[in-house]
């Protein structure tokens, strides 16, 4: 990793907190990369999202591909220019998106032949091209293409789908080849199983990545089983490179990851839950449809800095959410994100404290709290 670098700075048990350094930025971690799926952070502006704390988004090559093209994003200057981003920039190889999104999905050794989810126009996704989007958008993280097969699947069926997968790593490896400033992270796989798991971790280790995720996990499995399957992994994998637990996820998911070993994190949830009226506080989630709120002149979170709560009471913010009007969104999303962004800076100054068991124990309390006096989801 020529002006690529990873660094830990501190430990704490399995824990691990540092930087990777792009000639575009520094990333803390652990990192929350919120997602910018369609080259945008919904309902958010680039400035707000970097107000929150956030070092890194993620990009999705699978939509951006299909709308606007990546030729037609580096014809306009590329990614960051197109979406007024400076910072870097994760984008993921779109596999996970044609599995789930994607009509009329056939695979084959080459790759996948699919049709769009927008016009159901016929599109052929290989390794090879996956890596040539992510080169056009000028992504400084590119991801490789993989497989990824629904849960719950049979172990056959997964060792089948893992080798796939590493031949199509090792084939965009290849094709990402040499990009100064750029990261190529391959993606373990390997389902539920620890021996898949750690074969996938060797192999791809033998070809040699900058950094390794772990992707096919919160697909469905049980939180207590994702983090088997992390304990199983993550001692496995290099300790000199990051790693990147894929769409995960809930706090409590994150924490739990960051104790096992992981760095870096990406979800929707933040924004989508802010969209839906939920807000994640340091005392658990709040659902702000609920009428308990409708004359609360209180903070969503007194100890948070971010617009929503300096400005605004529960009322107010129930009342938007109910009238279904915009800022409602705008607000909790912005909320949201600053809350997981606050959540990572608590980690790693928990980690370099040697306090993360008891950070990990008292954001447990909260949820399991708020719960019990609410009633509501987290």
């Amino acid at each position: 990793m020529t002006d690529v670098r990873f660094s830990i700075s501190a430990t704490d048990g399995a824990a691990r907190s540092g930087e990777i350094t792009l000639p575009r930025g520094v990333i803390r971690t652990p990192a929350f990369m919120p997602v910018g799926t369609a080259a945008t952070v919904k309902a958010m502006l680039p400035q707000s999202v970097r107000e929150t704390g956030a070092d890194v988004l993620l990009g999705n090559t699978y939509h951006l591909m299909l709308r606007p093209g990546a030729e037609r994003i580096a014809k306009l200057g590329g990614l960051h220019t197109f979406m007024g981003w400076e910072r870097p920039i994760l984008t993921d190889s779109g596999g996970f998106q044609v599995m789930s999104l994607a009509g009329l999905r056939k695979i084959s050794e080459e790759g996948v032949r699919f049709q769009s989810h927008i016009d159901g126009a016929r599109e052929f996704l290989t390794p090879e091209r996956a890596m040539e989007i992510q080169r056009l958008l000028g992504s400084d993280i590119q991801m490789v293409l993989d497989e990824c097969p629904a849960y719950p699947a049979g172990e056959a069926e997964i060792e089948k789908s893992l080798a796939l997968s590493m031949r199509w790593a090792r084939r965009s490896r290849a094709a990402f080849g040499d990009q100064p400033g750029h990261a190529c992270f391959g993606i373990v796989q390997g389902g539920v199983y620890p021996h898949l798991r750690q074969r996938s971790v060797h192999e791809l280790t033998a070809i040699g990545f900058d950094g390794y995720a772990l992707g096919g996990l919160a697909v469905g499995e049980a939180q207590a089983q994702m983090f088997d399957v992390l304990e199983a992994t993550t001692p496995h994998m290099p300790v000199d490179r990051p790693r990147y637990l894929m769409g995960v996820g809930k706090p409590d998911d994150i924490v739990g990851a960051v104790l096992r070993g992981v760095d870096m994190f990406d979800c929707v949830l933040p924004t989508r839950s802010g969209r839906n009226g939920q807000a994640f506080t340091r005392n658990g989630p709040l659902n702000l449809r609920n009428a308990a709120h409708a004359e609360d002149l209180g903070p969503l979170d007194p100890d948070c800095a971010c617009p929503a709560c300096r400005g605004f009471s529960r009322a107010y913010l129930h009342h938007v959410v109910k009238a279904g009007e915009i800022i409602a969104a705008m607000l909790l999303s912005w909320h949201n994100l600053t809350y997981y962004q606050d959540l990572m800076a608590g980690l790693r100054a928990a980690i370099a404290g040697g306090t993360a068991d008891a950070f990990a124990a008292g954001v447990a309390a909260a949820y399991a709290g708020a719960r019990a006096r609410s009633g509501e989801k987290g």
